[in-house]
């Protein structure tokens, strides 16, 4: 199993849960997600995802200039389509890259970390595992969607519920 094939399943996991929404469960708010949208969960996934492709090219990530595109979290097809897209141009490649990330709000320098593309791959993957956990509360909430026993679970919690 590679890294691709993890982040795959992950992003297929993920559509398939959003294109059961209707467009009016997809743009919800629920409290139980403190006013949030299930679109701005999936939203805040891909345009991490698209960061990571942005920066594959030029060699320098910051996820802090994601664009925050109000019609990804508005419009199931535009996440679908993204994500789809997101598919296709995953690297098969790994090659160094920069990450550029500012943690602290009272400055606007930017801190600078070595790391490589599979490295971030991995970070976005355990990053949509999360979301999807929220995402899942956020189905619960608002439909009657049966979702997989794993969604939202990252593989070594379930490999150890399964060893206990």
């Amino acid at each position: 199993m590679t890294i691709h094939h993890s982040v795959q399943s992950i992003l297929r996991l993920l559509e398939a849960s959003i294109a059961e929404l209707t467009e009016e469960q997809f743009v919800q708010k629920i409290d139980t997600l403190s006013g949030a949208t299930i679109g701005q969960h999936v939203r805040h996934i891909l345009e991490m995802m698209v960061c990571l492709e942005e920066g594959y090219a030029y060699g320098t990530v910051n996820y802090e200039h994601r664009k925050r595109d109000i019609q990804m979290e508005t419009q199931r097809e535009t996440a679908i389509q993204t994500l789809h897209r997101i598919l296709q141009n995953l690297h098969p490649q790994n090659k160094d890259l920069t990450l550029e990330a500012g943690f602290d709000e009272l400055s606007d320098t930017p801190l600078l970390f070595q790391t490589n593309y599979y490295r971030e791959l991995a970070y976005n993957l355990e990053h949509a595992i999360h979301h999807m956990a929220l995402i899942k509360i956020g189905i619960r909430a608002v439909s009657t969607i049966v979702l997989p026993k794993g969604y939202g679970v990252a593989s070594s919690t379930i490999r150890h519920r399964e060893g206990s």
